[in-house]
């Protein structure tokens, strides 16, 4: 009978052996799963960050355009004032 005994409690051992192994493979299942969607967080991240500094650069070089532009708007109008002046003095 004891040996009955300590094969039925080893084996009770095992079972639970077990079972803590199939909670630990299904938790790191899990935890790689939860990762791998991170990781496509992370990526879906940084492609719009890519994307909004693209972006940015563009409004950024537009906007030195129209400055650009507005100087030399602003150049030819005093020039054209001038002129008009010039005329009327005379």
């Amino acid at each position: 009978m004891p040996s009955e005994k300590t094969l039925d409690v080893a084996l009770l051992e095992l079972r639970a052996a077990m079972g803590g192994l199939e909670s630990a493979v299904d938790a790191r299942i899990e935890r790689q799963r939860e990762n791998s969607e991170a990781e496509g967080e992370v990526r879906r991240v940084h492609a719009d960050r890519a994307r909004l500094a693209q972006e940015l650069d563009q409004s950024q070089f537009r906007a030195n355009r129209l400055e650009e532009v507005n100087r030399e708007v602003s150049r030819r109008l005093v020039t054209a004032m001038e002129t008009i002046r010039a005329v009327l003095d005379r």
